[in-house]
């Protein structure tokens, strides 16, 4: 069975936090109406201006910027020590699968803005417990990634005494948790509202049995919040002040900084800037599709289809062309969690979304990236700790007599 998908855009109906209206449009085209014609970007600059000014030179940074060297960090950082001449702080949380082009675009982007940069590696140990876990638990392995990533960064933050924190996006850009006539501060509310897959660090814990060190897991868990309020913080997203479009924001830091796009698996190449900072990329992404029936082509066309820049039947056709591969960055993440591929499988169709079924036989082999054998490939993990993880986490799922 076909999915519904958006009228407009090509949203299916399982993406998240998806609704349609009487026309058959999503509610995510809706929201971007809202910003295009209801919000008064130059008012929302000039606040912009007076939360600059309130923070510069009272600090040993003006803000905090957490920085994966991707379009949206990147153009972020540009953006105010280009526009604002501020002095940030960059807080990179290293989640494991950095590749290497996103590696020398980061370093000529710190040496030609001129800025200092906090880098942190977590215990791989550890991460591909969390990995093997937020799959087993959610269908989504990347539970350290976007917990580090949205917690680590407050706990520098507090550490280092800056109360302003930039990042890119709001999430307005791609779902309905929040839109553009509201106010989106990236807290702790919104960290438990859907960046953890409603699992905080304490649960981890319990869930992985006492497998690992408590201390292991700070780096994942958002700090106090009356230390935040004591700092007289503001965690802010940069897109929520000036209107956000990740094109055009693309071409000036590849023109500025000599930023440079990459091949992703099972992604057009004309969207070359587009998650080219993590190359287990195509694995998240088979695992949606797995899951709900589309992947990142579809996300990348609506986005075009909402700026004008493409059609929706050529949306359509390219989605047919891109969407449905495995991709070989699969055959590493099955080592790096311990599980064997029909158990992959399995565990990913266990959190489908209705009304999708996906059907294994209609699966084609991807190509290799141009950088495949050039990614990490040491660090696999111990078949038996895997299936001891796997054996709990069964035990979990059948019903109390």
């Amino acid at each position: 069975m076909e999915l519904k998908r958006c009228t407009k855009c090509v949203l299916p109906e399982t993406h998240e936090t998806i609704l349609f209206d009487e026309n058959g449009t999503c509610n995510i085209c809706s929201v971007q109406v809202t910003k295009q014609t209801g919000i008064d970007w130059d008012q929302r600059k000039k606040d912009l201006d007076k939360l600059v000014e309130a923070h510069r030179g009272k600090y040993d940074y003006d803000c905090l910027i957490p920085f994966s060297g991707g379009k949206d960090s990147t153009w972020t950082l540009y953006y105010l020590v280009k526009k604002y001449k501020l002095k940030p702080l960059v807080v990179r949380f290293d989640h494991g699968f950095l590749r290497d082009t996103v590696q020398d675009n980061s370093k000529r982007t710190f040496r030609q803005l001129g800025v200092d940069c906090l880098h942190f590696s977590p215990n791989w140990k550890v991460v591909q417990k969390l990995m093997l876990q937020s799959f087993l638990e959610k269908g989504d392995f990347c539970w350290h990634c976007h917990t580090g990533i949205f917690s680590y960064p407050m706990r520098v933050a507090l550490q280092h005494q800056v109360p302003l924190i930039f990042w890119g996006e709001p999430s307005a850009e791609y779902t309905a948790y929040y839109s553009y006539d509201q106010t989106e501060e990236v807290d702790e509310k919104r960290f438990n509202r859907y960046v953890n897959l409603g699992i905080n660090a304490e649960d981890m814990y319990i869930r992985l049995g006492g497998d690992i060190d408590k201390r292991d897991l700070k780096p994942y868990s958002y700090p106090p919040l009356k230390d935040l309020k004591k700092l007289n913080y503001r965690s802010v997203c940069l897109g929520s002040y000036i209107p956000w479009d990740v094109k055009k924001q693309s071409n000036i830091i590849s023109k500025e900084l000599g930023w440079k796009g990459d091949e992703v698996e099972n992604v057009p190449e004309k969207y070359s800037y587009e998650k080219i900072e993590c190359y287990m990329q195509g694995v998240r992404d088979y695992i949606k599709f797995i899951k709900r029936g589309y992947t990142r082509p579809s996300h990348l066309a609506s986005i075009d289809i909402r700026h004008n820049r493409l059609s929706r039947a050529d949306a359509v056709k390219m989605i047919r062309k891109y969407e449905g591969y495995r991709p070989p960055s699969l055959d590493l993440f099955l080592d790096f969690i311990g599980l064997t591929e029909e158990e992959f499988i399995q565990i990913a169709i266990s959190h489908t979304v209705s009304p999708y079924n996906f059907k294994p036989e209609s699966i084609k082999p991807g190509k290799k990236t141009h950088d495949f054998d050039h990614w990490e490939k040491s660090g696999i993990m111990n078949k038996k700790e895997s299936q001891q993880q796997l054996s709990r986490w069964k035990a979990r799922q059948k019903p109390s007599e």
